[in-house]
């Protein structure tokens, strides 16, 4: 099992590095004390969002960013991609059997779903964001 506060430290613990910053300096300009800025990073401690906020703020990098981040590590554990931790070991990760059975059925029936007849998406009608409404057609190809 994947943990949030893990994969969160260790990808706040990365920017951090890549900036070339130190706990000190990021600690200060996010105030926050540099020993839970360290149980953070090492996936101790599961930061608040108005905390998180702050460190993202301190680095000077958008929450939405590490989030992002953070979720296509998430979806490489749940799909059972190799994920490596800190220490570049791979962490092995696979995915739970009722994922992949549902998983399996969604391909199996966009594989075997007919295409929408054309008659299906003719006379279309569409709402814009000013009120006004207009009508589309659409001819079948012959």
């Amino acid at each position: 099992m994947v943990l949030l506060r893990e994969l969160l430290g260790e990808t706040l613990r990365r920017r951090r590095r890549a900036q070339k910053r130190t706990l000190r300096d990021v600690s200060k300009q996010a105030n926050v004390s540099l020993g839970y800025l360290s149980e953070i990073e090492r996936g101790h401690k599961e930061p608040s969002s108005e905390l998180l906020a702050s460190v993202c703020g301190a680095l000077q990098v958008r929450l939405s960013e590490v989030l992002a981040e953070v979720s296509r590590e998430v979806a490489a554990h749940e799909r059972g991609d190799e994920v490596v931790n800190q220490q570049g070991r791979p962490v092995a990760v696979l995915p739970l059997p009722r994922e992949k059975e549902a998983l399996e059925e969604a391909q199996r029936r966009r594989r075997h779903a007919p295409p929408p007849s054309p008659a299906s998406i003719a006379g279309a009608r569409t709402r814009h964001r000013r009120g006004e409404v207009t009508d589309s057609v659409v001819r079948a190809a012959a």
